[in-house]
């Protein structure tokens, strides 16, 4: 772990005869490093210089040491917990009205006398519980930096949002201005959503709850889509891009979308770390049993002892002086995790900062597809009339702006914050052919609303879409068994939503 710094060394104080001397020469031939201290004064000084675990015998326990190592104790930070371990003679060990034991805190007794297996066991035991209180120590500064991250990526797109949306309240703008403020709000929305998806998509794969769409794919199209998704990006930085395929054609079991998510992070990672007007190569290569893409650009490179922590989570690297890159450093984690899923594996190699990166992605070559893909694209048709939509919503400002979009779109739409409002218009005879529920209503659930909406006569064939903030797949079954036809994520993709309601009559 990228900073993890843990203390191996066990310090041995055994004032009387040569108990010192024999153990030390214990865990040096037992691979253990170890210091000798002579006196308690030395104990406390070599314990500020750190140390993994120390070693005691009864008999160095007098008031001196008692009140060094309980000021030791009470001052260390709330991750760490010095174990101590204590040899002593039976009859103390089974003293337990002095208290002086409790007073070390996180404290063995080893009694005496012992073999010599025992005393290299349980230093060892001690020493591999220390190094897992540094890298709990490690973990939770990677989360406390991760969060700090977070929150600076997210204000960053909400600064021109709200400037935007203080722009359009001054109701002066020309048609182009406000066309500008809209594609400047739609863009920060994607891009927060995106930092959204990737967080989820990173805690999903993690903890196995991602299940793959598995069909022989067209490396070919992986490369394709892939582009399709980092193009802008590596435009809007004015890279080069050199493209090689191999001409031998190859096939991929896999996810498609999964496959492309791969390759197109990395070219992002790729666009990212290189400066304005860099270099960047894509290259496919095969032989009978794999395909490999390789991602190289000649940008800002990775430092040796940074490049083996590149793919672990929390682990975004120092790659530059300042952060003005962006990103969350979660890419390279999502992409280690879904290759693996497909039974393939990721490598990186940089000679150092400035000397660029090189990422390859190595996959099991399959069987040749049968048949080519076809990609149906559905167009959204204009209704030729005007369909009534039902927008339940008790957050005010997201279910007025839907219900506007809706309306410019050439819909009949009624707003409502409240399931018993929605009730309310249905019992007095109010037929929809669309109703949008919000699932977290306040006075009953979206999925308890829209069993009672299929209830009711008005209501009981009306299409109903789920509009929500959960997007598990275990949200996705909720409210599939709560009759809705469909469940859409919040911020909802308007093109998307459009495209069910073409469908109504």
């Amino acid at each position: 772990m990228v900073g993890l710094v843990v203390e191996n060394r066990v310090l041995i104080y055994a004032p009387i005869g040569k108990d010192g001397r024999l153990i030390a020469q214990l865990l040096h031939r037992g691979g253990v490093g170890q210091h000798v201290c002579t006196t308690s004064a030395q104990v406390v000084t070599e314990l500020t210089n750190g140390a993994g675990a120390l070693l005691l015998t009864d008999e160095a326990l007098d008031s001196s040491l008692l009140r060094s190592l309980n000021h030791f104790i009470q001052q260390q930070p709330a991750w760490s917990d010095l174990p101590i371990l204590l040899m002593v003679h039976s009859a103390r060990a089974n003293d337990e009205s002095s208290g002086l034991y409790d007073k070390l805190g996180y404290v063995s007794l080893l009694e005496r006398p012992l073999q010599g297996a025992t005393i290299l066991s349980a230093v060892k035991s001690a020493l591999r519980a220390r190094e897992r209180q540094y890298m709990m120590r490690e973990i939770d500064r990677r989360k406390d930096e991760f969060l700090a991250m977070l929150a600076h990526e997210l204000r960053n797109p909400l600064a021109p949002v709200s400037a935007a949306s203080d722009l359009l309240k001054l109701g002066n703008l020309s048609s182009e201005k406000i066309k500008q403020t809209s594609e400047v709000i739609s863009r920060q929305v994607r891009h927060m959503t995106g930092l959204i998806d990737d967080l989820l998509d990173v805690s999903r794969v993690s903890r196995g709850l991602v299940n793959l769409d598995s069909a022989a794919v067209d490396a070919r199209q992986v490369i394709s889509g892939a582009l399709e998704q980092a193009r802008s990006f590596i435009d809007a930085k004015r890279h080069q891009l050199i493209l090689r395929t191999s001409p031998e054609h190859a096939c991929i079991q896999g996810d498609h979308k999964r496959l492309v998510q791969i390759l197109a992070n990395i070219l992002n990672n790729a666009a990212k770390y290189t400066p304005e007007g860099g270099e960047i190569s894509l290259s496919m290569d095969v032989d009978n049993s794999e395909v490999t893409f390789t991602v190289s650009d000649n940008g800002i490179g990775i430092a040796n002892d940074v490049i083996e922590h590149v793919f672990e989570m929390f682990a975004q690297a120092e790659r530059s002086a300042d952060r003005a890159q962006g990103g969350l450093g979660i890419g390279l984690a999502l992409v280690k995790n879904l290759v693996h899923l497909h039974r393939g594996r990721v490598t990186v190699h940089s000679d150092g900062i400035g000397a660029g990166s090189s990422f390859k992605v190595i996959l099991p070559r399959c069987a040749e597809i049968n048949h080519p893909l076809v990609e149906l694209i559905v167009q959204p048709q204009q209704p030729t009339r005007s369909p009534k939509i039902l927008v339940v919503d008790d957050n005010k400002d997201a279910a007025d702006m839907l219900g506007l979009f809706l309306e410019a779109a050439g819909y009949d739409v009624k707003v409502v914050h409240s399931a018993t409002a929605a009730l309310s218009m249905v019992a007095k005879g109010n037929v929809f052919d669309a109703c949008l529920l919000d699932i977290g209503l306040p006075d009953m659930d979206g999925n308890a609303l829209a069993t009672r909406l299929r209830e009711l006569a008005p209501t009981a064939e009306s299409f109903l879409i789920a509009i929500t903030g959960y997007g598990q797949d275990s949200d996705r079954a909720r409210t599939r068994e709560a009759g809705f036809d469909e469940h859409h994520v919040k911020p909802v993709n308007m093109d998307n939503l459009l495209r069910s309601l073409a469908a109504l009559p």
